[in-house]
């Protein structure tokens, strides 16, 4: 089932594929049916009729083994319609089942193309020619390593081409007073120590000619890391904040630089080496070897500057899908990692945070809030993360307002959600002759004081991160904030709803947004219209809390709509047969909010039909699977019915939504005061809509809950809080769109 689940996941049941299916062969029995159908080499059967035969019997056996099964386990309704399936396979393909081989190998075929096709362009999305450029630097540290051995090698030699001398020109003197006759024989000697002193300088050119070589190379396979990996890194690593599927594995930059600062670290061993044989032996050293000295120590402190990077950025643990929003006394953690993960590096050095560490907004923006950490955080680098990597975790990190150090008037001051702050992490690299200091700066957070400003704090997280992608970080971007255009948007929304239901946003729910959010002809979202007032993302994010609490495999599935208009929903369902339905997000309940359509043909007329949406309070008492499938309606003839049985465009109801539901089939379900639960009474026609429900009041049993979470889930697993208000289990009552 690997293929189609593959599609799911990434939102490719659509467009092209969906035509295909339409045209070809039923998609519900390709769903249920995944794992049997991708198991046959239907390629091989559409070419032979004998092959087709068998696997069309195969296909038609798996079948009914799943509906003896679903008998088996009592769960003929609501379920999979597997005899459906079998009749529908026997109907049309049992006479010619080379034609259902042809069908589907020509659908697995389109399916893999589409999947290439997706797969190219998120790897164009995320760096088209990383693996490449991964490759070139693997083979570029190798080369540099083989040569550092070579030296190596180079250098030990040296050691006995002069030990050798030395020893011919001390014990010769001594044999001459030993041999009266060897006096004969010393020009010879002398031009041999000659010949071999000769030998020893050029060998030591040609060793420090190629460390100078391998000290090139490594300044621009240094250059490579500090300019254009570890940014690019830094990169995926922001744009993952916010959403994005991008990979911020760290094993490659560590396997690079942890090489390359070796490198370095063995050539300055082996550069000592040399002035030792020089002061031994009684030689100057050259302006070469002067050279490479000091090119050797400053590319290993360029190269472990860099090498000190935030691993995670802060999150608190009741928010994991939302980094970098800090609330005051709650719990956050936060990593990092160097780089270079030596064994002399272990345990030397000591890591200590520092909030808005040389911010200058800090002393230029009016009323710009000041916080300090709530307790000491230093940590020492050790190497206890599980892959091996020399880093600390920061793991019970809190902040307080220092409310005395505010400066300037409150007048004109940013909003609490538009002030950005950062978090540094600082140590002293002291090693071999080396000291400097190191810094690695979190990602800008934004700090608030309650759970409310979660949402807008979030805004101003995603708005900055697509717009700031390079350092230093403008911490002044809300002063005056640019636009963003509709491609960078579009591209961070859809990722809201990849991180939350696992699946992006298709063209067609992007294309409902656009209308709503872009007035202006260059495609441009201004952050006031954003994100001020009764804004757009108040909504957005009203309906990804709806996701995220109630809808997560719906939504996966691709069987919610969601952003679709009334108008359109209409037109959509104008020519479906009786009993179409399609799920569409609310657009007036700011808060999220999901409803039904449906459509019906009497007496020549056609009519589109919606529910009163259902809240998180009603999904709460009552799954949207079991309300489709409990919903009624009762006619003035007293008899009920339910109108919703094909989900938009053709899809069963019990195909979409029958795994999903919750209840036996053969009890009755009730709601949590033990009766059983209402029917929708409607007459023929069912009646127009009644005003808009009011606001409800404040949930304070949700927010006490949250309090305890945030103050305490460090501390223990609290069990899952009961419901304390009654939630109804039914939606009002239905109007006419």
């Amino acid at each position: 089932m690997a293929q189609w689940q593959e599609l799911l996941r990434r939102n490719l049941v659509q467009g092209r594929l969906d035509e295909l299916y339409e045209m070809e062969f039923p998609r519900h029995i390709r769903h249920c049916m995944s794992h049997c159908i991708e198991s046959l080499d239907w390629h091989s059967a559409a070419v032979d009729a004998n092959k087709a035969c068998l696997s069309f019997k195969t296909l038609l056996m798996a079948v009914k083994q799943q509906w003896e099964l679903s008998v088996q386990k009592n769960c003929i309704w609501p379920g999979p319609d597997f005899q459906g399936m079998q009749s529908y396979l026997e109907k049309n393909f049992g006479a010619e089942p080379l034609n259902l081989a042809i069908i589907l190998s020509k659908c697995l075929q389109e399916e893999k193309k589409i999947l290439a096709t997706a797969s190219g362009t998120q790897k164009y999305l995320f760096g088209a020619c990383q693996d490449q450029t991964w490759s070139e630097l693997d083979n570029a540290v190798l080369q540099l390593k083989q040569q550092t051995s070579e030296v190596n090698k180079e250098i030990k030699s040296l050691e006995v081409l002069y030990e050798n001398l030395d020893y011919i020109m001390k014990n010769w003197k001594i044999k001459v007073e030993q041999c009266a006759e060897l006096t004969q024989s010393k020009a010879a000697v002398q031009e041999g120590c000659l010949k071999q002193t000769n030998f020893i300088s050029q060998t030591k050119q040609r060793v420090l000619m190629t460390i100078g070589n391998i000290l090139k190379q490594a300044e621009q396979i240094i250059a490579a890391l500090t300019d254009v990996k570890l940014p690019e890194w830094k990169r995926r690593q922001q744009v993952s904040c916010i959403g994005s599927p991008a990979d911020t594995s760290l094993d490659h930059l560590q396997e690079w630089f942890t090489a390359v600062a070796q490198v370095l670290m063995q050539m300055r061993e082996e550069l000592h080496k040399l002035r030792d044989q020089n002061k031994k032996y009684n030689n100057a050293a050259s302006s070469l070897q002067e050279e490479a000295e000091k090119s050797a120590l400053s590319l290993l402190q360029k190269l472990l500057a860099h090498a000190l990077v935030v691993e995670k950025q802060p999150v608190m643990t009741n928010l994991p899908q939302r980094p970098l929003i800090i609330k005051t006394g709650v719990r956050f953690t936060a990593a990092v990692r160097f780089l270079a993960n030596l064994p002399e590096f272990k345990c030397r050095f000591k890591v200590e945070p520092f909030f808005d560490k040389d911010v200058v907004e800090a002393t230029t923006v009016k009323g710009f809030r000041h916080f300090a950490f709530s307790t000491g955080n230093s940590k020492v680098l050790d190497v206890d993360l599980p892959d091996g990597g020399l880093g600390a975790e920061f793991a019970h990190m809190s902040i307080k307002e220092n409310k005395g150090k505010a400066k300037g008037s409150c007048q004109g001051r940013l909003a609490v959600t538009e002030e950005l702050h950062i978090i540094k992490f600082v140590t002293v690299f002291q090693h071999a002759g080396l000291r400097f200091d190191m810094e690695a700066s979190t990602l800008p957070v934004v700090i608030i004081s309650g759970s409310s400003q979660a949402s807008t704090a979030w805004a101003s997280i995603m708005w900055y991160n697509m717009l700031s992608t390079s350092e230093p970080r403008n911490m002044s971007l809300f002063v005056e904030p640019p636009p963003l255009t509709w491609q960078q948007l579009s591209q961070v929304l859809s990722w809201q709803f990849l991180s939350v239901g696992q699946r992006e946003l298709d063209v067609n729910q992007l294309c409902v947004l656009k209308d709503k959010l872009v007035d202006n002809p260059d495609d441009l979202i201004h952050w006031s219209k954003f994100s001020k007032n009764e804004s757009a993302w108040i909504w957005i994010d009203g309906i990804l809390d709806l996701i995220k609490k109630h809808l997560v495999d719906l939504w996966q599935e691709g069987l919610i709509m969601g952003f679709v208009s009334r108008n359109t929903t209409e037109a959509l369902l104008q020519e479906k047969q009786t009993g179409n339905f399609i799920l569409r997000f609310s657009e007036s309940n700011k808060d999220g909010a999901i409803s039904f359509s449906w459509v019906e043909h009497v007496n020549g007329e056609t009519h589109v039909y919606s529910v009163e949406p259902y809240t998180k309070k009603d999904l709460a008492g009552q799954s949207l699977p079991d309300s489709i499938y409990l919903y009624s309606l009762r006619s003035e003839e007293n008899v009920s019915r339910n109108p919703l049985l094909y989900l938009y465009p053709d899809i069963h109801r019990d195909v979409a939504f029958g795994r999903y539901c919750t209840f036996p089939a053969n009890e009755t379900p009730k709601n949590s005061d033990g009766y059983v639960n209402r029917n929708r009474n409607c007459s023929r026609d069912p009646t127009q809509p009644s005003p808009p429900p009011q606001e409800a009041p404040m949930d304070t049993s949700t927010e006490l809950q949250q309090i305890i979470e945030e103050l305490f889930d460090d501390i223990c697993d609290l069990p899952t809080s009961p419901t304390w208000a009654p939630s109804p289990n039914f939606s009002g009552p239905l109007f006419e769109s």
